[in-house]
């Protein structure tokens, strides 16, 4: 089955020249079948790129995904057209005035690593979301900061800065084989990270609901389950595409920041060489185990979900 998309959303031609099954919404609209709505609330600054990541994972199941892009009300994006924002994307304040419910929700990370939670201009809208979620959503995936800032609010866990920016590919442990979220998983998988700021693993562990699925010595925790409110917590990037380390990299070095080359990325470690994706298998797998236990557990009619 394929993703709804608009069909002038800039994710459709991408998502479609790449062999992923999409349908627009009027095609969609005249079949008789429950599709699992999902919404990606995208705090990144370059929202195409980012919509293009996440549409693509989550449109590789075997389910009919509705696929909704929400922003927050009052924060204006300086990166991505006006035209871009006002034709697809839905303000918060409207989709938590309207009622309506969601099988799933992505919470994307954000550059603001370095500030305090307390001041993000949106962060007491933020923190409506999270509450919004309790009600109105089956399970959301916080992903990087998105991730941090949930797992702050929901259980206190602080973020902590690092004195160099963790950059690179690196190899992350199974640490719950059995776990439905890692559904054929191999024992290690590697995933590109890039943060200023870490989460402690003895802090995780000392909460007694939440469960670590990866993790690294090297990088501390990647992947966490809150069961208790129906949430995953992911710090770290399956989402990015073969080159977005790559550009990264570029855009500091023209910025003129210190930045190293990303461990574990470039064959031979030479930027002048392309680098070889190690991470895209398991990204469509946990996305599509998340989809599938949305699938498998969510209920059939939307207006019981929180319920």
């Amino acid at each position: 089955m394929p993703i709804t998309l608009p069909e002038t959303l800039p994710a459709f031609d991408v998502l479609s020249s790449e062999g992923v099954m999409v349908m627009g919404e009027g095609r969609a609209a005249s079949q008789e079948i429950r599709p699992i709505r999902i919404a990606l609330l995208n705090l990144m600054p370059k929202k195409i790129q980012t919509e293009n990541q996440f549409a693509r994972l989550i449109g590789a199941t075997p389910l009919q995904i509705d696929f909704h892009l929400i922003r927050m009300s009052e924060h204006q994006t300086r990166n991505t057209a006006a035209e871009h924002m006002e034709q697809f994307y839905r303000p918060f304040d409207e989709i938590k005035a309207s009622g309506e419910k969601f099988d799933g929700l992505v919470i994307t990370g954000a550059p603001i690593e370095h500030m305090d939670f307390e001041d993000v201009t949106y962060w007491d809208e933020l923190k409506e979301v999270f509450e919004w979620t309790q009600t109105h959503v089956h399970s959301t995936f916080g992903v990087c900061w998105g991730g941090m800032a949930m797992i702050n609010y929901f259980h206190g866990v602080k973020k902590h800065l690092l004195g160099a920016k963790t950059f690179g590919l690196f190899r992350q442990n199974n640490l719950a084989p059995a776990s439905p979220y890692l559904r054929g998983f191999s024992d290690e998988c590697y995933i590109p990270v890039s943060r200023w700021t870490e989460m402690k693993q003895a802090e995780i562990d000392a909460v007694p609901a939440l469960i670590p699925l990866l993790g690294s010595d090297e990088t501390g925790p990647c992947l966490v389950e809150d069961p208790s409110h129906r949430a995953l917590y992911i710090f770290n990037h399956f989402e990015y595409d073969t080159g977005t380390l790559h550009e990264e990299l570029m855009r500091d070095q023209e910025a003129g920041k210190p930045i190293q080359i990303p461990e574990h990325y470039y064959p031979d470690n030479n930027p002048q060489m392309r680098p070889v994706n190690r991470w895209r298998s398991h990204a469509h797998l946990l996305y599509g185990n998340w989809i599938n236990e949305i699938y498998q557990t969510t209920p059939f009619r939307l207006t019981d979900i929180g319920a």
